[in-house]
């Protein structure tokens, strides 16, 4: 497993944040990870249901992990994640909501929708970046994932 590569899907619209992940998440470790960014909920949609510009599974593999922005444009990230969480083909990918907002009516939502981890994103770029390491860093030593394929 160490060579083996791992997708995630970044559902992300600040471009800055969008960057700032991307550089951390893809630091060398034991794992190759790999980060596909969409900036919207439609094409998220787009991207996990293999239609228009991502109808290849090669131009849009399957994710090991999901990170949502609840505030993206045209589709919202919790409908994103109603949708993703009601899919049987989906369902099973771990969603980490990465987002700005701290309110405990977004938390609580984002849990009922079936988020598997609330993660607030930090104002100092510092903090930010310790905050992406140690997402890395869990999933990198922690987490055990279902084959891309089902295999």
């Amino acid at each position: 497993m160490e060579n083996e590569r791992f997708e995630i899907l970044l559902i992300e619209d600040n471009v800055d944040h969008a960057e700032l992940i991307i550089t951390q998440i893809e630091k060398a470790s034991g794992k190759t990870w790999h980060v596909n960014l969409v900036s919207d909920g439609e094409e998220a949609m787009s991207y996990l249901f293999h239609k228009d510009k991502f109808e290849s599974e090669r131009d849009a593999p399957k994710p090991w992990l999901i990170l949502l922005d609840l505030k993206i444009p045209k589709l919202d990230g919790f409908e994103v994640l109603k949708i993703i969480k009601t899919d049987d083909e989906l369902k099973s990918i771990p969603v980490v909501v990465l987002t700005t907002s701290t309110t405990d009516e977004d938390i609580k939502k984002s849990y009922e929708y079936g988020a598997d981890s609330y993660i607030a994103k930090p104002l100092a770029y510092e903090d930010f970046v310790n905050v992406i390491t140690k997402i890395k860093i869990y999933w990198d030593l922690s987490e055990i994932l279902p084959a891309a394929n089902g295999k």
